[in-house]
């Protein structure tokens, strides 16, 4: 059993980098409450792969208190936080439950962002929690489904085209995975329609994809993308989406939106913190930044406040270079190491031994079958070797043993079969059965 009466610390949160705290303060002398709305880790990178059929929700999640069941000092709540009185050190859960600390980390990650215009939220869904990608793997193949039906063909050309919105690694890999389940995957699968003559289309605002990579890893994935059949839709913004169609503009010009025939829309365009950034920005008495992020001083404290935290996505932490650092996995759990070890310091009677400094290892994205491009250390490369380096870290990244084994197995079941076994259409009740009334 844990000390209840020794140094409080609440972490809101089980995602990288809430985990990752917990973790980290295993050997302290601290009683850690972990809370979270979900009874899961959710290894995100991957969820475009459940959204895919590649991968089933349960192969990239974990149960917060399997991970933590040999961690003494760890309790996890599973609880919805509502707010916080940092005054009275106490976190407010929906329920009434008021939790005291005398640490506090938040770490609740971050939720889509539709630049102002929310109603698309219906017709676009985004990619963070699994219900998401459950959602998007079932518009994708009843959309199939339905064209195989229809005996119109402008119909089955609708239903067979889908636009990805936003080029960033999500967004290149959504659109790789999707090209690959319609032209090989499910190429023999149907009588009435070819999978194949699906239309991907992938728009991004900016004149490349992956703009937050080098230049030729850029070009190396566009070229991968459009071998593959994507179209590229660059320099572009989507100035509306409907449940029959989306209309895409070019910047920088005067020629009218084009108009693009679809009800399978998917969003990868922007993030924005979770709404609890908002809420701990306002009781901090800090302004709350651009997409609701909160601002950190050097050691990820908030305002004048150096016993509460903020890590992951919702921190907004200037890097080096005086922009904000990304919302990476890597970020955020390395953010949570650092902030338990500033615990753990002065648990200890001792100073931090400096600022949170950011030890960037790299960036990579996959784009499809043996193709990824990769930029660590100085070395930017892409092809079968990229591929395979994503496979290796994104294995090593997933929380228990035996999801790597379960991913690695599958992995090379899919690879070799080109098959995605996890193609089920869940999140609707199918229509009842009944016997047919007796004449």
């Amino acid at each position: 059993m844990a000390d209840e009466t020794a140094h409080r610390v609440v972490i809101v949160g089980g995602g990288f980098g809430g985990l990752c705290a917990a973790q980290a303060l295993k050997k302290t002398p601290t009683h850690v409450t972990l809370i979270d709305r979900r009874n899961f880790h959710l290894f995100q990178p991957l969820l475009y792969q459940v959204a895919t059929g590649g991968l089933s929700p349960a192969n990239i999640s974990a149960p917060l208190r399997s991970v933590l069941r040999k961690q003494k000092n760890a309790h996890v709540m599973l609880g919805e936080v509502t707010g916080f009185d940092l005054t009275a050190r106490v976190v407010q859960l929906s329920d009434g439950t008021r939790v005291p600390f005398d640490s506090l980390i938040v770490a609740a990650g971050a939720t889509h962002h539709y630049f102002g215009h929310n109603e698309w939220a219906e017709h676009a869904p985004g990619l963070k929690t699994v219900e998401d990608a459950t959602e998007i793997r079932r518009r994708v193949l009843s959309a199939f489904e339905r064209a195989e039906r229809s005996t119109d063909p402008k119909e089955q050309a609708r239903l067979l085209t889908f636009v990805v919105v936003g080029g960033g690694p999500t967004g290149v890999e959504m659109a790789g995975a999707i090209t690959e389940l319609a032209t090989h995957t499910m190429r023999a699968d149907f009588r009435r329609i070819n999978p194949a003559t699906a239309r991907v289309v992938l728009v991004e605002g900016q004149t490349r994809v992956l703009g937050s990579f080098a230049e030729k890893l850029s070009r190396i994935a566009q070229t991968a993308l459009t071998k593959m059949g994507v179209e590229l839709r660059l320099d572009a913004h989507v100035v509306n989406i409907t449940a029959e169609f989306v209309e895409v503009k070019p910047d920088g010009g005067k020629a009218d939106p084009e108009r693009i025939e679809t009800e399978t829309v998917i969003w990868a365009a922007g993030v924005k913190a979770s709404p609890l950034g908002k809420l701990l920005a306002e009781a901090a008495g800090v302004p709350a930044g651009r997409g609701g992020h909160v601002p950190v001083n050097p050691d990820c404290s908030v305002g004048a406040h150096p016993n509460v935290f903020v890590v992951g996505d919702m921190a907004s932490h200037p890097g080096p270079d005086g922009k904000p650092l990304p919302g990476l996995a890597p970020v955020a759990t390395q953010q949570g190491e650092y902030v338990a070890g500033v615990i753990e310091r002065r648990l200890k009677g001792e100073s931090p031994k400096g600022p949170f400094r950011y030890r960037d290892k790299g960036t990579m994205a996959t784009i499809g079958r043996a193709q990824a491009v990769v930029e660590t250390m100085g070395f930017k490369f892409g092809g079968s070797v990229a591929w395979l380096a994503w496979l290796f870290i994104h294995i090593l990244y997933l929380a228990r043993f035996e999801n790597r084994v379960l991913v690695v197995f599958q992995w090379f079941f899919n690879y070799v079969t080109r098959n995605r076994s996890a193609r089920l259409i869940t999140g609707e009740r199918p229509p009842d059965v009944r016997e047919a009334p007796k004449a």
